[in-house]
C-alpha cells in the first residue's frame, strides 16, 4: 500500500469553512438540519453520513484542543474555563441530538444496503442507543470535569533536590543512579509530596465513584463495570476473560519478572532490594542518558523511525513543522504522556514529560506508534470508522517499541549502552504485565463495591497489590506509602477501565515482534494495513490482518511469556 505522510485537512463541504464553535447555538443548526433532512436513497444516506461525520470531526477537534491546550499548562485559568465551558454549557445541549441521529440512522431502511464496511460502525450506533439516558447527560458532563482535576493536582507536585526544584516525572531519573542514599532520600521525598494530597485525591475519587455509579443505575446496570464493558465496546471478550488473563499474569508472568529482580538484586550487590533499588544501575556505572531536550528527543526518533520505514520518520517531521509536539515536562503541565487524534486536521498531537531518561525514548516510540494509526486512517470515510478501540489502538504503538529498539543506536552510540537498552526494554515488556493484571483488578473491585469505604478501599488495594509483586522486593515499614500507590495512576481517574487493554496489546507486540523477526517486511506491512482500517473490522480481524491472533489465554500468555524470556 502506499504511504503518504503529507496528508491534507478534511475539506469542510457541509459546515460553513469559518466555523468556530463558542456556543451550542453556534451548532444546533446543523444537528436540526440533519434530523429534518429526507432521505430516499442509499446514496442520500451516505452523503448525510458523510455530512455528520463531517460536524462531528470539527467538534472532536474543537474539544480536543480545549483538552491539550489545558494539559500543557494546568494553571491557566483560561484554559479550564474553555474545557468546563464545553463539557457544561455546549455538549450536554448535543448530546440528545446526537442521539435522535443515531436513531434515525439505525431507523432508515436503507441502512440495510449499506457495504460491509458500515457493519461495525452500526454495531457500535445501536450499542449506543441502547445505553443512552437523558439523566446521564449532566452526570456525564460533571464527571469528565470532574476528572481533570487529577491533572491540576498532579501538574502542582514537585520535589527539591540538591537545590533545585524538579516535577516527580523529573526526579524519576534520579532512582536510576548507583547512590543508594540519594535514591531512597528522592522515593521518600516523592512519597511525602504523594502524601501531602492523599485527602483531596480520595475526595476527588469519592465523588467520581458515586456519579459513576448512579451512571451505570440509570442505564439500567448493576454496576459501572458491568456498563463500561458495553460502553467501551468490549464485544470480543468479557469479565471472565480478563479474571483467567489476572490469574495467567500470577502463574507465568510474575515469577518471571521476580527472576529479573533477583538478577537485579544480584548486579547490585544488595542483601535486600528496595523499591528505590528496582530501577538502578550498579557502582560504576552511570543512568543512560539518550537525550537532553525535547528537541533532540525529536530529532533522534525521526531518525530512528527513518530506519524503520521513510514513512514513519516522516510522520514526525510533519508533526514537529505544525508544532504538534510538546515532550518536555515542566511544573504545571498534566502528568503522563499520550497522542491525540485530531479527526479534522489528521495529525495528531503527542504529549509527554520527557526527562531526559530511557524510559522517555520508549514513551516516544510507544506514542509514535499511536501517531502512525492516526495518519494511517486518516482517509476513511466516516469519522465512525476512525473510533478504533484501545486493544488495537495499543497493538499500534507497543508494537513500535519493539520494531524500533533495534535501531536504538540513534540514541546509544556505545554498544554496551545500546545493549543496556534493549535489556531494559525486554524486562519492561515482562515488568509491565503484574501492574496491569493489579490496576485492572483493582477496578473490578473498586466498581463492584461502590458503597466500600475509604478503609476498605486501602484494604482491597493492598491484597491485591501483594498478590501480583513481587516477593523479592523489600517493602518493609512502607505500608503508608504503598496504600496511595494506585493514586499515581491517572487511568482510574479520567478514564476508568481503559488499562487491560495494555496487557492484551502487549502480548500482540510481543507476537508482532516475533513476526518481525521472521520477515521485516511482511511484518511491517501487516502492520500498517492493519492500522490503515480503523475500525471499519473486528478486533480478531483487525488482529488477522496484523498476521497475529487476538487471543490473551492462559496459553499464550505462557508461549509469549517463555519467547521474550528466551531473548533475554
Amino acid at each position: 500500500m502506499q504511504l503518504n505522510a503529507n496528508i491534507q485537512k478534511l475539506e469542510r463541504n457541509y459546515i460553513p469553512k469559518n466555523f468556530i464553535l463558542n456556543s451550542k447555538d453556534d451548532v444546533i443548526p446543523h444537528f436540526e438540519e440533519l434530523l429534518a433532512r429526507e432521505i430516499g436513497s442509499v446514496t442520500e444516506l451516505i452523503q448525510w453520513l458523510q455530512d455528520s461525520s463531517e460536524l462531528e470531526a470539527a467538534l472532536s477537534e474543537d474539544v480536543c484542543w480545549r483538552q491539550i491546550n489545558m494539559t500543557r499548562d494546568t494553571e491557566n485559568k483560561e484554559y479550564e474555563e474553555s474545557f468546563t465551558n464545553f463539557m457544561m454549557n455546549i455538549d450536554p445541549h448535543l448530546k440528545p441530538y446526537a442521539h435522535q441521529l443515531n436513531e434515525k440512522l439505525v431507523a432508515n431502511p436503507f441502512a440495510q444496503e449499506l457495504g460491509d464496511e458500515y457493519a461495525i460502525f452500526l454495531r457500535g450506533v445501536k450499542s449506543s442507543i441502547e445505553l443512552y439516558r437523558e439523566e446521564n447527560i449532566p452526570l456525564e458532563a460533571e464527571i469528565n470535569v470532574m476528572a481533570q482535576q487529577f491533572g491540576a493536582i498532579s501538574g502542582k507536585m514537585s520535589v527539591e533536590v540538591d537545590g533545585k526544584e524538579f516535577t516527580l516525572q523529573q526526579a524519576a531519573k534520579f532512582l536510576q543512579q548507583p547512590d543508594r542514599a540519594r535514591r531512597e532520600e528522592v522515593y521518600f521525598k516523592v512519597a511525602k509530596r504523594r502524601a501531602e494530597d492523599k485527602d483531596n485525591l480520595d475526595d476527588l475519587f469519592d465523588k467520581l465513584l458515586e456519579k459513576r455509579h448512579q451512571v451505570a443505575l440509570n442505564a439500567g446496570f448493576d454496576n459501572y463495570r458491568d456498563y463500561m464493558f458495553k460502553a467501551l465496546g468490549r464485544f470480543d471478550y468479557g469479565v471472565k476473560e480478563c479474571e483467567d488473563f489476572h490469574a495467567s499474569v500470577k502463574k507465568y508472568m510474575l515469577p518471571l519478572v521476580e527472576k529479573i529482580y533477583a538478577g537485579k538484586k544480584e548486579k547490585l550487590n544488595l542483601s535486600e532490594l528496595k523499591p528505590w533499588d528496582v530501577d538502578a544501575v550498579p557502582a560504576g556505572q552511570e543512568p543512560l542518558h539518550p537525550f537532553t531536550t525535547g528537541q533532540e528527543l525529536t530529532d533522534k526518533a525521526i531518525a530512528v523511525y527513518d530506519k524503520l520505514n521513510p514513512f514513519f520518520g516522516n510522520c514526525i517531521r510533519k508533526m514537529k513543522e505544525i508544532k504538534h509536539l510538546d515532550l518536555d515536562s515542566r511544573k504545571g503541565k498534566a502528568p503522563g504522556g499520550y497522542n491525540c487524534p485530531l479527526a479534522e486536521t489528521g495529525v495528531p498531537f503527542i504529549f509527554m514529560n520527557a526527562a531526559g531518561t530511557s524510559d522517555d525514548v520508549i514513551t516516544m516510540m510507544h506514542e509514535g506508534g499511536h501517531a502512525f494509526h492516526s495518519f494511517l486512517s486518516h482517509d476513511l470515510e466516516l469519522s465512525g470508522f476512525k473510533e478504533y478501540p484501545m486493544e488495537i489502538a495499543e497493538l499500534a504503538s507497543m508494537s513500535m517499541e519493539l520494531f524500533t529498539f533495534e535501531d536504538w543506536d540513534v540514541f546509544y552510540e556505545k554498544a554496551d549502552d545500546l545493549d543496556r537498552a534493549k535489556q531494559e526494554q525486554l524486562e519492561r515488556v515482562l515488568t509491565i504485565f503484574p501492574w496491569i493484571a493489579t490496576i485492572d483488578k483493582f477496578q473490578h473491585w473498586i466498581y463492584t463495591h461502590p458503597t466500600h469505604t475509604r478503609t476498605e478501599r486501602t484494604a482491597a488495594w493492598i491484597e491485591i497489590l501483594n498478590e501480583f509483586y513481587p516477593s523479592n522486593i523489600d517493602t518493609t515499614d512502607l505500608e503508608d506509602i504503598r496504600a496511595i500507590q494506585w493514586q499515581k495512576q491517572l487511568h482510574l481517574f479520567e478514564v476508568p477501565f481503559y488499562y487491560i487493554e495494555y496487557g492484551i496489546a502487549q502480548l500482540g507486540a510481543i507476537a508482532m515482534w516475533k513476526q518481525y523477526l521472521e520477515n521485516k517486511e511482511q511484518a511491517i506491512e501487516n502492520y500498517t494495513k492493519a492500522l490503515s482500517l480503523g475500525y471499519t473490522k473486528n478486533l480478531k480481524e483487525l488482529y488477522e490482518t496484523a498476521g497475529i491472533q487476538f487471543d490473551f489465554s492462559e496459553s499464550t500468555v505462557k508461549e509469549l511469556a517463555d519467547f521474550v524470556s528466551g531473548k533475554m
